[in-house]
């Protein structure tokens, strides 16, 4: 399911180099990143940590934010507030994604009676763009939006494993892999390993690697040219994961899905604009 999910912000990059390149826009993006579901409501000294800034420095981003209506402050205490939203909603609907992919991966979700999830890569995180989840007791708090780690999660695997070894170099090297729980892979070398083995398989797997208990697999979604676009999972326990006809199931199901939104996304009129994830 690769439920919550506590992911350390990386501090700010070094100053690029390129005359474009507008580092204080970059350094207020990553100020709104800084909120998630584990850490609705931040200080500017967390903010600050987070986001590799001087206090003074967040803290005028967080006055210029509320200013313009996306974060609220209240006793030094600071939260998104809706507008938030206008900027994710206007690349969905101008990708009419939500119609392209709730339909299948609904479906899906129904068929499985289980959760399901779309992403695509965004740095070393799998971001989430669709999701179907069943109605179960307990509501976990991933949706549209959600960025999981890709080292520890089926969904990044399979991204992982569509790069390039150039560009799987370039996304791994001085990075330090976080441990979630006794099973994540914390060394590069294990996860390459494990990569080559998704690439021959076509799938892959995570059990217990975000979360105990939480299990899932995943598959990629072939955009033109035969690329990886996309990743599309199937969310459970890992008892039905780790069981060789629920799991043969599992992709029984999915493959075609991930055919389908394929299919979709390369004749639609999004897609040829330019479906850039």
């Amino acid at each position: 399911m690769e439920e919550s999910v506590d992911t350390n912000k990386e501090a700010a990059a070094a100053e690029p180099t390129e005359p474009w390149y507008v580092l204080s826009l970059e350094r207020g993006l990553a100020v709104l990143r800084a909120f998630d579901a584990r850490r609705p409501v931040l200080r500017v000294s967390e903010v600050a940590q987070i986001c590799g800034l001087s206090r003074a420095a967040a803290r005028r981003f967080l006055l210029t934010l509320e200013s313009l209506g996306y974060v609220h402050g209240d006793d030094g205490r600071y939260s998104l507030r809706p507008a938030v939203l206008e900027l994710g909603f206007a690349y969905f609907s101008s990708m009419r994604l939500d119609r392209l992919l709730q339909p299948e991966l609904q479906a899906l979700s129904a068929k499985t009676n289980e959760s399901c999830s779309l992403a695509v890569l965004s740095g070393g995180e799998a971001l989430i763009l669709a999701r179907a989840q069943t109605q179960r007791l307990v509501q976990t708090q991933i949706g549209v939006g959600s960025r999981l780690p890709a080292h520890a999660t089926s969904l990044g695997k399979v991204l992982l494993a569509a790069l390039t070894p150039g560009e799987l170099t370039a996304r791994l090297t001085g990075q330090a892999l976080q441990r979630f729980t006794r099973a994540t892979k914390t060394s590069i070398e294990a996860l390459q390993g494990e990569l080559a083995e998704v690439r021959r398989d076509g799938f892959a797997t995570a059990v217990s690697e975000l979360e105990e208990g939480i299990a899932s697999v995943a598959v990629p979604i072939i955009g033109r040219g035969e690329m990886v676009i996309a990743a599309i999972n199937i969310s459970s326990n890992p008892h039905r994961i780790c069981d060789q006809p629920t799991a043969t199931a599992f992709l029984d199901a999915i493959g075609p899905a991930a055919s389908r939104i394929g299919h979709a996304l390369r004749a639609s009129s999004a897609f040829q604009d330019g479906f850039h994830p």
